[in-house]
């Protein structure tokens, strides 16, 4: 069975993201996929790193996170949303990524720190959807696309090679029609069922 983590970073449950993350959750429920899906503002994560989890950067990690680091470490498929705020990810999403994404679980310290050693083995597609207030041309001619830069190189490069990236961004979120909502839906349902050919 497919093994999926959903994580969702936005603070309206009434919100554009939650209903995107809604959408890629009923698609995988549907194809019989387990799901952990973890809504980041409603189980109040706190994207502070603590002093403790700092000091055992490189050497002995608390046992903090414990759950969010077996779902990240178990899951074959990753999809997150959020919204672009700033060109960035929102500040509880890059809190997930500094608690979560640790060494021991995502990767390990090289000898004489050379490059990071990957550990998310079994993670192998990831899709991110995220909604962006600016127009595309900002988003690519301009400023190339920075998140997406910085989750494909930074982050699952050196922790999850083996993983494909899949990227979905509605730009001008905030004056979205029916019909491009739907067309992005469409295509979401669409991406679950070429990963599900690949796994």
């Amino acid at each position: 069975m497919t093994k999926l983590l959903l994580v969702l970073a936005h603070p309206l449950q009434d919100s554009l993201n939650a209903r995107l993350a809604a959408t890629v959750e009923a698609e995988a429920r549907s194809k019989g996929w387990e799901v952990t899906r973890c809504d980041l503002h409603a189980e109040g994560f706190d994207p502070r790193l603590t002093a403790e989890e700092r000091t055992g950067y490189y050497g002995d990690m608390p046992a903090t996170l414990a759950a969010e680091k077996r779902d990240l470490a178990e899951a074959q498929v990753l999809i997150l949303v959020f919204p672009t705020w700033w060109f960035g990810f929102p500040a509880v999403l890059k809190g997930w990524f500094d608690r979560v994404w640790t060494p021991g679980v995502a990767f390990d310290h090289a000898p004489g720190f050379g490059p990071m050693l990957p550990r998310l083995d079994k993670l192998r597609e990831v899709l991110a959807v995220t909604t962006m207030g600016a127009p595309a041309w900002i988003d690519w001619l301009v400023l190339r696309q920075p998140v997406k830069r910085i989750l494909r190189l930074a982050i699952l490069k050196p922790c999850a090679p083996k993983a494909r990236l899949t990227w979905r961004v509605l730009h001008s979120a905030e004056q979205v029609s029916d019909l491009r909502l739907s067309a992005l839906e469409a295509r979401l349902r669409a991406d679950l069922t070429r990963f599900e050919r690949r796994l």
